[in-house]
């Protein structure tokens, strides 16, 4: 064999060897892609993804998808390469979805622990939304020169502010600050089981925050029952990121009116109990895998927008929400065939 040839042999096998170690070599990369996306409206297997007992339900129509990114793990050189060119797929560092120092399973137990907080937190959320009281606040201190001193006593539950029922601690600062500081506001309170009221004139916040009116009182909270329970049905799904799109399922589940106008809608987004809206991982993969599910609307967190906006699928609304309103009134806007905000306004 002349030289040349066993050159050529050599380099052959080589290119082949590489080749080999590429497709069984695993590299520390993980690949996110669309997962599967559930209507929170509809069935998986002929059970209702949303069960609600003790109160009464409507009919409802269109769709609100929960959307979820699927991950491939243990990548080899040759997936992870293909990976980094295709345009629904993301190659990240394992770390990034697999934290050192916590097996596979612990992060499995994590989100499993992360979806049953964000169930509550859903729940909480629609049952506000839709008028229960949903926590119980009470006086935990009175401030230095407290507005409230000899009004308010640590341990009374507060219930309305002029007249209005207070649900949560976060409606009791949003009531307050609709007043300007040194304006009066009327504190229906319970102690020692009897009602009674106190009239307080508003001081102003310290710190360096927002100036805003205060009554000098420090908070705290104690979960009550609403008067409903909601069963959820989804299995191999976990994490905070369904939270809003269960919101808005209770909601119209329980609402006479429809939130969708019959119109395919999809999201994301972690929620707290007060409504607000929290960015999630994958939203790319997330807004591909609605669209090829047919929806036409996605509501994006608010903080996820910027890498929304990067290269969005055809024929998709964005619609941007901070929180449980935005969403409401986006889809408002939807309904009525007007412009809602988007992730572009």
């Amino acid at each position: 064999m002349s030289r040349r040839a066993l050159t050529l042999l050599l380099a052959s096998l080589l290119a082949l060897g590489l080749t080999l170690a590429a497709a069984v070599a695993r590299v520390p990369y993980v690949a996110l892609g669309p997962g599967p996306t559930y209507d929170t409206l509809g069935e998986v297997d002929g059970t209702p993804v949303l069960e609600v007992e003790g109160r009464r339900t409507f009919p409802t129509d269109g769709h609100l998808d929960l959307t979820t990114v699927g991950v491939q793990a243990r990548l080899t050189l040759a997936q992870a390469l293909r990976g980094w060119f295709a345009r629904d797929l993301a190659v990240v560092p394992r770390e990034v979805v697999f934290p050192p120092g916590r097996t596979d399973e612990q992060v499995d137990q994590e989100n499993a622990q992360a979806m049953e907080e964000s169930q509550s937190a859903a729940l909480r959320a629609a049952a506000r939304q839709l008028g229960f009281k949903v926590a119980a606040v009470t006086v935990r201190e009175l401030g230095e020169d407290s507005p409230a001193e000899g009004r308010l006593r640590v341990g009374d539950v507060l219930l309305a502010v002029d007249g209005k029922e207070v649900r949560d601690a976060a409606e009791l600062r949003a009531l307050i600050s609709t007043r300007t500081a040194g304006e009066p506001v009327t504190i229906t309170y319970e102690r020692a089981g009897a009602r009674a009221q106190a009239r307080i004139t508003t001081g102003t916040s310290g710190g360096d925050g927002e100036r805003r009116p205060v009554i000098g009182v420090v908070t705290q909270e104690k979960a009550v029952d609403v008067p409903f329970e909601v069963k959820i049905n989804l299995e191999d799904v976990g994490g905070p990121s369904a939270g809003l799109m269960f919101t808005l399922g209770i909601i119209d589940k329980l609402g006479a009116d429809s939130l969708t106008g019959g119109k395919y809608v999809a999201g994301t987004g972690e929620i707290t109990a007060d409504g607000t809206v929290g960015p999630i991982g994958g939203i790319t993969q997330k807004l591909i895998a609605a669209r090829r599910k047919g929806a036409v609307v996605f509501l994006v967190p608010e903080g996820n927008c910027a890498e929304a906006v990067g290269r969005p699928p055809a024929g998709l609304t964005l619609v941007k929400v901070g929180t449980l309103e935005d969403a409401l009134d986006g889809l408002e806007a939807v309904r009525r065939g007007a412009q809602p905000t988007t992730c572009a306004s």
